[in-house]
């Protein structure tokens, strides 16, 4: 196989986990597998650093500082390997053979960046390069930064560009775990999970693999995240598969539009589970949800919308804190989905806006980590995804 394998900060943080982390690419070399390491600062040395900038430093000379927490990773790790005969270089800004080109706001020029990245492949049945993570050179060989997660960033797109069968994220965890098990109590490994579901509860604060490199995995590439302890590069962890697919899609049929009216729902604890459990218990697909202070609005197929007002209404009358229930019907739904739309400053904008210039009312417009979706009413569906189209 051609693996990437990217060591964390946490899992380069002491000598013993440098040799942790040397004895794993050994294994896989002398296993006979093209190795490439990505290495981060050692333990918490870029936030150090940072700490340590109490004066007024220009972007560029900012970068340079906090680069020399990889560059002494990748001289460590590679120190490690050569004690076990592996014939390894480390590789960073300014040096022969860097692949990632990108300008000063970590924007990667992937022309330049995949002819560089192939270079570098060339060797891999030869060589074990150990590639500072997180840093960039600009076209005027300047070091640039990539972001927060920006060693995560350039294993997978490392990965991407060498065409490697798997990239591994060497961490402090097990992989994706049920729930953070700091808080929870029998939070357990996933064995494997998409892209999708992660990049969602990444954005919502699981601090597993970086946002921003998963919009660089691809169908063909596999991400695995394994803890240091492990020890092996290859089997354990948390899978992650498929690609973000960036798409704008007009449902099909109309929708209704239901909304509950009651005073201060916000503060009622339960109402909304209440109203869900009476649409659940008819079988009654519930497609959205949306919510305010005085209203829960619930989107569903036209065909069952008669029944659930019924059913609501019938909650309506048991509960005091409920005052009325109404629905509107013809309603379309213009959904917007890729994995690049949380890096992308303003784009609810970008899609609203248009559509009020065209003198087009929007219902609702409801959000997740990774998709718009945009509700008006039947008649303007069209011409809305026209709007929507041309702006993306």
């Amino acid at each position: 196989m051609r693996v990437v394998a990217k060591f964390g900060g946490t899992s380069l943080g002491t000598g013993d986990r440098i040799n942790r982390a040397a004895d794993s690419i050994a294994a896989a070399v002398e296993a006979g597998h093209e190795i490439a390491v990505v290495a981060s600062a050692m333990g918490n040395t870029t936030d150090e650093l940072l700490e340590e900038i109490e004066f007024e430093a220009e972007d560029r000379d900012r970068a340079e500082i906090v680069s020399m927490g990889e560059r002494t990773s990748v001289r460590m790790l590679k120190a490690a390997l050569a004690a076990r005969g592996i014939d390894a270089a480390f590789v960073e800004p300014g040096g022969d053979g860097w692949p990632i080109i990108a300008n000063d706001l970590g924007e990667v020029d992937v022309e330049a960046t995949t002819r560089r990245t192939q270079e570098l492949a060339a060797d891999l049945d030869a060589v074990v390069p150990v590639i500072t993570g997180f840093l960039a050179q600009n076209h005027a060989g300047e070091i640039t930064t990539l972001g927060r997660g920006g060693s995560d960033t350039t294993a997978v797109m490392l990965g991407r560009y060498i065409n490697a069968d798997e990239v591994v994220i060497v961490t402090d965890v097990e992989g994706v775990m049920t729930g953070d098990p700091r808080v929870v109590e029998g939070a357990r490994n996933v064995g494997r999970i998409t892209v999708d579901e992660l990049r969602n509860l990444s954005f919502r604060g699981a601090e597993v693999v970086a946002p921003s490199a998963l919009s660089y995995k691809d169908d063909g590439l596999g991400v695995r995240v394994v803890h240091y302890q492990h020890g092996d590069l290859l089997t354990g962890g948390t899978l992650i598969e498929g690609e973000f697919e960036n798409l704008i899609d007009m449902q099909e049929a109309a929708l209704s539009c239901i909304t509950v009216a009651g005073r201060s729902l916000r503060n009622s604890p339960g109402i909304l589970a209440d109203l869900s459990q009476v649409l659940r218990d008819a079988g009654v697909n519930i497609d959205a949800v949306a919510s305010g202070m005085d209203s829960v609005t619930f989107y569903m197929s036209e065909e069952r919308s008669k029944e659930a007002e019924n059913l609501l209404h019938s909650k309506v009358v048991e509960d005091q804190t409920l005052s009325s229930v109404t629905v509107e019907d013809r309603i379309a739904v213009i959904r917007v989905t890729g994995g690049e739309l949380p890096n992308r400053p303003g784009v609810i904008l970008d899609i609203v806006q248009p559509i009020s210039e065209a003198g087009i009312n929007i219902h609702d417009v409801i959000t997740s980590a990774t998709s718009v979706a945009v509700f008006v009413a039947w008649d303007d569906r069209e011409q809305t995804l026209n709007i929507v189209q041309n702006e993306f």
